[in-house]
């Protein structure tokens, strides 16, 4: 009579060892893998769907391989994933925001209303995600532009060998006295300024001007004194 196999502990993890390490050290390897991690986070809130008798050690070999496929270049399970989670936070939505209008307090009004809100925001960033997965945008590179309406640093580039790698100040131009060492030009004249003279002394300033009371005679001439 052949003995009946032992039945397998669906709570038992497949653990790896190599030849270099004791059991100590696998489970100490295995317990940061993150496909451990989250085979265990599961494990802890999916009792009530799915039931105790879930066999870890499978969960392990199927979350490893969808992390092959999405190294490999293979999104299509990420991408189902969002739209599911994006349908059930709808549903989450609906379902709370319909026992809201049921009623009649106001503070629990708010309370349902707050939450189906946030199941509604967080159903849209969903969304957003898988969108951004399906469509990644493009890159934009704007050359840079330098404007400035007084002193300013630019650093472009690497400091040259044997220069301290500090910011030269850019000094604004500045109105200078044009001076023949500096400009090639003539040396302003610093002497006193002369006193001003006449050049005409036979010109004299005209005096002052009668205009006649009545305005009406404007073919009269202007009467000097």
């Amino acid at each position: 009579m052949s003995k009946a196999k032992p039945e397998r502990d669906p709570k038992a993890l497949p653990l790896t060892r190599t030849t270099t390490e004791t059991p100590e050290q696998a489970k100490g390897r295995s317990a940061l893998l993150p496909s451990i991690n989250a085979v265990l986070t599961i494990d802890a809130f999916k009792g009530n769907l799915m039931g105790d008798d879930v066999d870890m050690g499978a969960m392990v070999e199927s979350l490893r391989s969808t992390i092959k496929e999405v190294q490999d270049g293979d999104l299509s399970r990420l991408e189902a994933m969002l739209v599911s989670q994006a349908t059930a936070l709808q549903t989450m939505f609906t379902s709370v925001a319909r026992r809201a209008a049921h009623q009649e307090q106001l503070k629990h009004y708010s309370v349902f209303m707050g939450l189906a809100l946030k199941a509604q925001a967080q159903s849209r960033a969903t969304i957003s995600a898988l969108v951004d997965l399906k469509y990644p945008r493009q890159a934009t590179f704007i050359k840079q532009a330098n404007v400035a309406h007084g002193p300013q640093q630019v650093n472009n580039g690497p400091a040259p060998a044997g220069t301290a790698p500090h910011a030269k100040e850019v000094q604004p131009d500045q109105t200078e006295l044009l001076e023949a060492d500096h400009h090639g030009g003539t040396a302003m004249d610093r002497r006193t300024a002369t006193a001003t003279a006449r050049s005409n002394p036979a010109v004299e300033a005209v005096g002052a001007v009668n205009r006649p009371a009545n305005r009406r005679g404007k073919g009269q001439g202007i009467t000097q004194r």
